[in-house]
């Protein structure tokens, strides 16, 4: 994997820069994406390796492409895609949500993984070759009370996966997703200090399953929505 170029969306994120850390250990080339410049900069101040950094709306789609593109025009295709971008709320009953709830999640689960695939994916399919791994959800491999939105959004985000899988392995392309349950990361044992964050998965045990996706070993996979959910 020495040397590929990975695209790495939500990368100012806990889980963002464990993935980008993971890559960065094995000579890669990262392409860092994030909505803010200088959380990107800030969270990779005293990080070493080749890393560019992506400032894009990902819930545009032309400003997604257009920043990729530059990217791509100066480094060549990318050979790797994490779609680690999106986000979680709790809800309202669903006859009772209001539409920027519903929209809201959309945009952060479902929007970022499209319009990150539409930059990334056409230079993969002339390439013949890529990896794509997106960020699916244990807790929404059902519906769950108080969280329509959420659960809706990513199992999108495990049906957009396989339906992709299907396209693209013709042309090379390997498309899996991780289910993971509760990350242990700050924002979340802030949210729930009674919790035991030993039961939950590390970013680094996350990060090591998408490196795994994105290896040679995961060539014969296709379509794998892979649950990653420790002890909880």
């Amino acid at each position: 994997m020495d040397r590929s170029l990975v695209v790495i969306t939500g990368a100012a994120g806990a889980l963002g820069r464990a993935v980008a850390s993971h890559f960065l250990s094995r000579g890669c080339s990262v392409v860092l994406v994030d909505r803010d410049d200088t959380a990107l900069k800030t969270a990779y101040a005293n990080v070493d390796g080749d890393r560019t950094f992506v400032a894009t709306d990902l819930t545009d789609t032309v400003a997604t492409r257009d920043a990729l593109s530059a990217v791509f025009a100066d480094k060549g295709a990318a050979d790797v895609l994490c779609n680690i971008a999106g986000g979680f709320s709790m809800g309202k009953p669903v006859d009772d949500a209001d539409p920027s709830d519903w929209q809201r999640m959309l945009d952060m689960n479902v929007n970022t993984l499209l319009n990150a695939c539409r930059a990334v994916v056409p230079g993969m399919r002339e390439a013949g070759t890529g990896k794509v791994i997106n960020i699916a959800a244990a807790s929404a491999s059902s519906g769950k009370a108080m969280m329509g939105a959420y659960c809706a959004s990513k199992d999108a985000v495990a049906r957009l996966t396989e339906s992709m899988a299907l396209e693209l392995r013709e042309h090379g392309i390997n498309v899996n997703a991780v289910a993971p349950s509760i990350l242990d990361t700050p924002a979340n044992r802030n949210a729930m200090p009674d919790a035991d964050p030993a039961k939950w998965v590390s970013t680094e045990q996350l990060s090591a399953v998408i490196g795994f996706l994105a290896s040679g070993d995961a060539s014969a996979i296709h379509g794998a929505v892979i649950p990653v959910v420790g002890l909880s």
